[in-house]
This record gives structure tokens, sequence and C-alpha cells, in this order.
């Protein structure tokens, strides 16, 4: 079928000549009529026309090899098409091996997941590596190949048929713009075979590459200078945007686009309910650009998605795109490709945002850069989180701080000081990471309780401190969880663990000081989660009633946009929901001293009762006002 005929002509089937059984071919028409279009249109951007015919046969070779249990989940997915949206939907992120140790560990702590409420388990990379250094795996060798100390393919589409059985959803990383060194790709781009070069941008010397560094920036400065690598074998440059030995992906190969679609089908059969497309952002190249959310990068997402809806509805796709919130809506669909991206995007700004907050005890900042954002699809979803495995980078915005009266290159400055605790009444103990002296930019390690005081409290055996850093925790994850899409636990937060120092004795760890916030998984401490006696048991016992409340609340449907303003307090913030089944606001104090608020702020938001869902009860109103509590958070609805 060629793209000149459109999904809309039912007169010729567009699976009939694959092969496959009628109920089959029946099956994939359907689907070619509702996302056919959106296919022809990503596909017909930026590769030839002979690229549909080329995607529709990819797509019926995954077909073929999906499972009965598989397609049943398509079918239920397709009657239910908002599942990852539902307010029961909380997210937890952990790399497999310090979690549980392998595949089987984490299918025997699914009663611990379950515990916590967690529904959408994000597990970190777990496809074959490269030998050697590998980003934390990153730099993948094999995505067809899992890593052996985790377990085989065979038991990871196990682990996730057990999980699915439970109530869990899977996501699995899948990094789109570049491949290790030791991929299969590279190893036969070195022999010389010209296909496999042409996955690639090779250069026979620095001419092109000199003009493209003129407008591109440095992601590793401290330990990957530039964005190109001589490799003696080939003789020749390589583009290496984040590492030496990870080797970008020519993406306006269209072959590369036919790999990678086969592989995201491939992932899906086994299991995988949402893949983390990372890196998305640079996959695309354009001289005189930082080669960064170029258009390009929106149709083939788009290609893709679509790809995936036919072949396995089941998936939906999330977006790493660490950028800046104008850019950011793009990767959820803004016109023409509004509703045909990915269902999910990292709240990037939210997070940054709170830390922020935190730190200069300030919610202005917060309620301009919020505010800023464009509406998205009613069928995207956030993901918001307090921490992930990543550094935070401050991506405060010049603009936004002005608008409040600051400097946005102060603040940055000010914000890396607190928390590595350098500032006097910093709380916090964190660590600088990828330090740029031209910039004065500083990213910061460190794990959430530790950033939040609880370290500090405990080497100080200072229990009012410590007391304030648990609800400083609470509060963080208390709106995480109210801002609506996918609140995502990063894990250790939900123990209060502390930054795990014997990262340094780790030869492959000890350069990078992320490995400080990604400690092994204490069972111990988390065996006794529930006696009520320690930081990890009552900061679990804090976040778990988060979740079963969030569960119980239509207003924290993903559809729903959150208004955030600060009404007179500096300190406080409020979110607001509106949702037919009853409005949400939430109010969060950023002072360390309870803040009186005037109700007529809460009123005017279209609450006809104060009543706190977190603690069961109406608040008590005084001269026209209501107590928010130090560092306290309410969650108001009617």
């Amino acid at each position: 079928m060629s793209a000149s005929q459109t999904p809309a002509s039912r007169t010729v089937s567009a699976f009939g000549g694959f092969g496959l059984p009628a109920n089959d071919v029946q099956v994939l028409d359907r689907r070619w009529q509702r996302w056919g279009e959106d296919l022809i249109a990503g596909l017909s951007a930026v590769y030839p026309p002979e690229t549909v015919a080329r995607a529709q046969q990819v797509i019926a070779h995954g077909f073929a090899a999906r499972s009965a249990t598989l397609r049943e989940r398509d079918e239920q997915r397709l009657l239910r098409p908002d599942w990852y949206q539902q307010p029961s939907m909380i997210g937890y992120a952990a790399y497999t091996d310090r979690f549980a140790g392998t595949f089987k560990g984490v299918q025997r702590r699914i009663p611990y997941l379950k515990d916590l409420g967690v529904t959408y388990l994000h597990l970190m990379p777990l496809l074959k590596p490269r030998q050697g250094p590998n980003d934390g795996g990153y730099a993948v060798a094999d995505y067809r190949q899992t890593r052996a100390d985790l377990g085989t393919i065979e038991d990871l589409a196990t682990m996730a048929a057990d999980l699915h059985d439970n109530g869990i959803s899977l996501t699995l990383d899948l990094v789109l713009n570049h491949v290790a060194d030791q991929h299969e790709w590279a190893a036969k781009a070195r022999a010389g075979e010209k296909k496999y070069q042409d996955y690639f941008y090779i250069y026979s010397d620095r001419t092109t590459p000199d003009q493209y560094e003129k407008t591109l920036p440095e992601i590793f400065p401290a330990f990957a200078p530039g964005n190109f690598t001589w490799d003696d074998e080939l003789n020749a440059w390589v583009w290496t945007t984040f590492n030496s030995w990870q080797w970008d992906l020519n993406w306006s190969n269209p072959d590369v686009f036919l790999e990678l679609l086969d592989v995201i089908l491939y992932l899906a059969n086994q299991g995988a309910d949402c893949l983390r497309l990372d890196a998305i952002a640079f996959i695309w190249k354009r001289l005189g650009t930082d080669c960064q959310n170029l258009p390009e990068v929106h149709a083939i997402t788009q290609a893709l998605r679509a790809a995936a809806h036919i072949a396995a509805p089941a998936l939906i796709i999330k977006a790493e795109a660490i950028v800046g919130p104008s850019q950011l809506v793009h990767y959820l669909g803004q016109g023409e490709h509004a509703g045909k991206l990915s269902e999910i995007a990292y709240h990037n700004s939210l997070m940054v945002q709170i830390w922020s907050a935190f730190a200069s005890q300030d919610a202005r900042l917060m309620a301009a850069a919020l505010s800023r954002f464009p509406a998205v699809p009613t069928s995207a979803a956030w993901g918001t989180y307090a921490r992930c495995h990543d550094d935070i980078g401050w991506a405060i915005d010049d603009a936004d701080a002005s608008a409040v009266g600051w400097s946005g290159h102060d603040h940055r400055r000010f914000l890396s000081d607190f928390y590595i605790g350098d500032f006097p009444q910093s709380f916090s103990r964190g660590a600088a990471f990828q330090a740029n002296e031209a910039t004065g930019d500083r990213r910061i390690s460190g794990s959430c309780a530790s950033l939040l005081g609880v370290e500090r409290a405990l080497e100080r055996r200072d229990n009012v401190a410590l007391d304030v850093a648990i609800r400083r925790i609470t509060m963080a994850y208390a709106m995480v969880y109210a801002f609506g899409g996918i609140p995502l636990l990063y894990m250790g937060d939900e123990l209060g663990l502390t930054n795990d120092y014997t990262f340094e004795q780790v030869p492959e760890h000890a350069e990078d000081n992320r490995w400080l916030h990604r400690p092994q998984m204490p069972w111990e401490v988390a065996e006794k989660r529930h006696d009520n006696t320690s930081v990890a048991s009552r900061v679990f016992t804090e976040i778990q009633h988060l979740g079963k409340v969030r569960a119980t609340m239509p207003s924290l449907h993903a559809a729903v946009a959150t208004k955030v303003d600060v009404p007179d307090h500096a300190s406080i913030v409020l979110f607001e929901r509106r949702h037919a089944a009853g409005n949400f606001v939430g109010v969060f104090n950023f002072n360390p001293h309870p803040q009186r608020l005037h109700v007529d702020h809460l009123w005017s938001r279209g609450l006809n009762r104060l009543h706190d869902v977190l603690t069961g009860r109406d608040l008590t109103i005084v001269g026209g006002n209501i107590i928010v509590p130090a560092y306290g958070a309410l969650w108001l609805s009617n």
C-alpha cells in the first residue's frame, strides 16, 4: 500500500499480503483504519513513500509473534484507553539488580510493591550493555538480550506476566539516540559493510564535525568533551553525543526507523506495557542547530506510536525529554501532532520547582514556571517525581526568575550551594555533579532523604530536625501525588534512605557520584516497614497512605489539568483541579512555621466544604483563616 492509499479506503486490505490468517488481517485492518493515517503522515514527513509498506511488514511480523494473552491485554486496553491516567496508577522506578537482584527476585518482591500501592513498575536499563563503562546501562550492545546477571529474555517475559497478574504494568528503557560501540551494527560498520555504516554518522575528516560543533552543546563536558570521536578501526570520526563508546544512530536512514520499530514490537511481545524512549530529543540532526527537539523528532515519534498501536495497542510510550516547558509539551503532542505522540512525558519542571521552593521557602517561582505550560492533550499524562536515577539539573528559566524579581543565574548558584550543604541555613547533604566552571552550572546528586534533611538530622541525633525532615519528604510526595499524571517513586525514597557513600568502593561507579542515590535495597530495613519505630517505617507509612487516598479521587485523573497559584504568602502554593466528580485543591506550605491562609482563596476555587481527605477531617476556621502546618500538605476536596 502506498502513502497515497489512505486508511479511509476500505476496498484494499492493508495487511492482506503478508500471509496472516484471515482473522489477524481483519484485526490489523480495523486498527489501520484508526491509526494508519497517523503512521503515513509521520513517515511521509521524513522518509520516502515506500517506507509505509516496509513498516506494514514489520507490524505484521510483530503482530504474528504476539501471544494470545497479550492480544487479550490489547483488547482490554482498547476498551479502556485511559488505563494509565487513572488515579490508581502509582509508579516505582528501580534498577533490577539494586532492587531485587534478578527478574525472579522482582517476582518475589511483588507483595512489597503491592503493599506500597504500585501499579506501574519501571525497571531501569536491563538490556545487554557494552562491557566496561556503559552509562548505567544506557550503552546497549544488544536490544534482544538482557543482562546475564539478571536473567534471560524468557525470564523477563515470565516476570512481566507475573506483574500483569498482580495488576502491575511494566516499563522498560529503550535507547533511541545511540547504541554501544560493541553493538552488532557498529561491528559491521567497522568491518566495512556500507549498509551498517549508513546507520551512523561517520566522517573521514573534521570538516563536517567542526561545522556541527559550532552550535552543539556538550552533555558531559568533564569526561566526554566534544560530540565526535575518532575510531581507529573505521579510520574516521563518529558522532558520539554522550560518550565516545555510544554511537549516535542516523535516523534520517529509514532502515534505522524500521530496525527500532521491530525492536519496539519485540519488547512489547515480551510484556512491556510502556517504553521509556531515552534521549529522544537528540535523534534528528541539522547543521546550524543544537540538534535537539527538531520537528522531525515528533514526526518519527508519531509514526512509531501509530505503528505500535496497530500491532500492540496495550503498549504506550514515555518520552525522556528533559527540556524547557515550551519544548516539553511538544512530546505529548501540539498542533497537528496533538494526541498522536507520547502518552507520558516527565514533568522535569515540577521536580525542579519543588526543590527550589524548599530551599528558598518561596513558591512564587514555581507558580510562574508551571503556569507557563501550554495545555496538553487530554489523552496525555505527566510523569511526576521528586527524584530519579539521574542528577538534578537546575532548569530555572531566566524569564521565570525575572518575573518574580530574581536573577536566574544567582538562583541556580544558590540552589547548588544549598543542596551541597554550603549555604548557612542548609539542611541538605548533596554532592555537585558535572560542575562547569565556565558557566557556573553545578548539577546535584543525592538521595531524597539526604537532600531534605534526614542525613544531617541523624548525624546530629536531633529528633526535632528529623521530624521536620520527614515532613518535608511527605510534603514533597504529597505534591507529586496530587499534581495528576503518574506519580513515580524512586526506589528508596519510600524508606527515607540516605546517601550511599560506598559507591566509591566500586571501580566502575567511583567516578560518577550519581551512584550516591542508587543504593542497594536494604531488605532488612524494608521488612520492618510497619514497626513504626524507624525513619523507614515512618516514611513508608506516609507514602503508602498518600497512594491509598489518591486511588479514591477521580479529580486526580491525569486528563484534568492542574492550575498552580500562590495566593497570599510566598511560601504557600495551591494546586487546583476542577473535575465533574468534585473539585480538588492541594495546599502546601514550604515554610518551617505554620501559616494562615484565608478561606476565600479556597471557596473561590469551587470547594463547598473544607475537608482534608488525607486526615479525613474538616478544617477549623478561625477569623476567616485556616492554619497550614509547617511543611504541611492538605488535600481538600468536596
